[in-house]
């Protein structure tokens, strides 16, 4: 698997942000985040959505449904302060978490509405999947 993310992110950071094969019309983010034991920095393509505009960007710690959170969300919450890649830009994002509520419920709904499959993630774990809203900082 890191080869193929180290692969990812060189096509993606090469063509700024665009992918072929059968990532071509896909959505997908960098997310550069903090090691939360290591304090190294770590970047993984990510899909996402907009909350509203490209400042806001909707993600989601499904793991594809493991028991586990994934990696970068464990960072998120050690370090919020985080880097995005979207479209050949780079900028600086602070994310916030969601584990419930209304805002979550938001945010799930307005996830798995755009990206294909995400809303089989759920049903795969006993955890309750996070969501991350990542904003941008001016």
């Amino acid at each position: 698997m890191k080869a193929f993310n180290r692969d990812l992110i060189a096509e993606f950071r090469a063509n700024k942000g665009k992918l072929g094969g059968r990532f071509e019309n896909s959505t997908l983010v960098l997310l550069t985040t903090t090691g939360a034991k290591s304090g190294r920095p770590h970047t993984v393509p990510l899909g996402w959505v907009p909350d509203g505009d490209d400042d806001r960007i909707v993600l989601f710690a499904s793991n594809i449904g493991a028991a586990k959170h994934p990696a970068w969300y464990v960072n998120l919450v050690a370090y919020p302060e985080a880097t995005i890649e979207l479209r050949g830009e780079k900028f600086t994002v602070n994310a916030t978490t969601f584990v419930g509520g209304a805002e979550y419920d938001r945010l799930y709904e307005l996830l798995t509405s755009q990206l294909a499959g995400t809303d089989t993630h759920q049903g795969r774990t006993e955890r309750t999947i996070p969501m991350v809203l990542a904003q941008r900082l001016l």
